[in-house]
């Protein structure tokens, strides 16, 4: 590559951020998910095959948005620095890449089912900037080839020009950053339980160093969504509507809502995504109002009849959860919720309302952001995860999980404590067991159990001799059913199989 090219295509990157840096700042004043990299990220991110999207949260975990938006950034810039590279030589085809680049952001913008009626204004900014910047670096700082007389500008001013291209690229996307991320939240004042919980009781958490703590503090609660930027709601303008094949259909606001008996439960959620030993899941205290009691006022009674019934949760980024409708009668409690272990939803978790469902897997009965519940016939409607050949039915596995020690962690010898948590929602944890090495099974103390709808503690001393060891864990549910040994993944109804480990004990 000549000085020339490489010149022309720094001007073509330069170019590309400094317009992508403008429409970010736009999109964060008129529409921030419009911003281009997020419009287009989204895109992919639904387009993306199902095998490589369990791939990507496997392999990254929550680093997987990060990731996303790394990688489409790289290929923009790497199509930006073409444009560039082609200025000299053709500037219809140059700007007619960077224009097409731009309108494929402003496509992926406006088809969101979320966008409103500015999301195509980031992309024109994008184009506009970015055309305008590409002719004025190629123009200041390269000749046409064959021009003679005076040289390309001297290295001083084009480190200037491109310098202060880069460093207005930089401003002008962190200061739209700025006002995304440290814009004031909106909040709510939660109401008090009508039905409130006592504390919990002693026991239920062992105490025990290393064990997960019973109850999951907010800042440490998993996110596995596929929403590239949380959704900000103004409760002011958010409504629930209740539709579809109901007698009495209703929408109310968020003071309405809130107006309504308010309980308090205690209930764990997992995410189906979660490999056998993994980290999507936690407890926490919910505050809501009983969906069976928003459905009954929508005309339905207790008994759903027909199995094929279902809700169809709509989030308001768009997203689609299919719940069976029998979950949201019956008295497993679920809940629209609007409080998170005594606050109010943090904005990743859903402010101002969700759904929780206690047994089911998240992808089928945690829809965050909540804004419409549709009774309907899965034949007849079918949910984001549905249509990606996620099952139906997602109720949660028993499932038991080592939480120390860490796995391939060198530990000393003599006596030290194998424990962790096991769940079995909706069932109870009966039995835990452990086995070291080819040994026989063990069976593990239990912290209280708090309800069948939560996860429970559980720890087994150990005298811990040297040399490697492999600690195998498996639960027993309430009904006496032993976890299953069979391993399968997350795709398509969650993983299965013991958790098992690695260590060695030190001489």
């Amino acid at each position: 590559m000549s000085s020339r090219t490489a010149l022309a295509s720094a001007c073509g990157v330069l170019a590309a951020a400094l317009g992508t840096g403008a429409a970010h700042l736009v999109a964060a004043v008129v529409s921030p998910p419009a911003s281009p990299v997020l419009a287009v990220g989204s895109q992919v991110i639904d387009a993306t095959p199902t095998p490589i999207k369990e791939w990507a949260v496997s392999t990254f975990g929550t680093a997987d948005k990060p990731v996303l938006i790394g990688s489409v950034t790289l290929v923009t810039l790497l199509l930006a620095a073409l444009s560039g590279a082609l200025h000299p030589r053709s500037r219809i085809t140059s700007t007619g890449l960077l224009v097409l680049l731009t309108g494929l952001a402003g496509a992926a913008a406006v088809l969101r089912p979320s966008a409103d009626n500015l999301a195509w204004l980031p992309a024109l900014v994008a184009a506009v900037v970015g055309v305008l910047a590409l002719e004025a670096l190629v123009g200041r700082l390269i000749l046409p080839e064959g021009t003679h007389g005076r040289p390309d500008q001297p290295g001083r001013r084009r480190v200037v020009a491109l310098g202060g291209t880069g460093v207005a690229a930089l401003a002008l996307g962190g200061a739209g950053q700025v006002l995304v991320t440290r814009s004031r939240p909106p909040t709510l004042t939660l109401p008090t339980a009508a039905d409130p919980l006592p504390p919990l009781a002693k026991g239920v958490d062992l105490g025990k160093a290393g064990i997960s703590p019973f109850v999951t503090p907010n800042k440490d609660f998993y996110r596995i969504d596929t929403a590239l930027l949380a959704p900000r709601v103004d409760p002011g303008d958010w409504s629930l509507t209740i539709d579809g094949d109901v007698p009495d259909g209703f929408t109310i606001d968020i003071d309405e809502l809130l107006a309504l008996p308010m309980v308090e439960r205690d209930i764990t959620l997992n995410c189906v995504s979660n490999e056998v030993g993994g980290p999507y899941i936690g407890t926490a205290r919910w505050l809501g109002v009983p969906t069976r009691e928003l459905l009954a006022r929508a005309g339905l009674d207790t008994d759903p009849g027909d199995p094929d019934l279902q809700v169809l949760s709509t989030s308001t980024d768009g997203m689609t959860i299919s719940t069976p409708l029998s979950a949201l009668l019956d008295d497993r409690d679920a809940l629209v919720a609007v409080g998170m272990n005594g606050t109010p939803l943090p904005r990743e978790h859903g402010f101002p309302a969700r759904l929780v469902t206690p047994g089911l897997y998240g992808f089928v009965g945690a829809t965050k952001w909540l804004t419409r519940m549709t009774v309907t016939r899965y034949d007849a409607e079918s949910a984001y995860w549905t249509d990606r050949d996620w099952a139906t039915d997602g109720r949660v596995h028993t499932q038991a999980r080592i939480d120390t020690p860490r796995a391939l962690r060198r530990i000393p010898p003599g006596r030290t404590v194998i424990g962790g948590v096991a769940w079995a929602q909706r069932r109870g944890i009966e039995r835990v067991e452990v086995r070291i090495d080819d040994g026989e099974w063990q069976r593990a103390t239990l912290g209280l159990e708090a309800d069948v709808d939560l996860w429970r503690q559980w720890f087994l001393p150990w005298d811990a001799t040297p040399g490697r060891h492999d600690l195998t864990v498996r639960a027993t549910d309430g009904t006496g059913e032993v976890q299953t040994r069979e391993q399968a993944p997350p795709f398509p109804s969650g993983a299965t199989g013991w958790h098992s480990i690695a260590v060695t004990v030190t001489d």
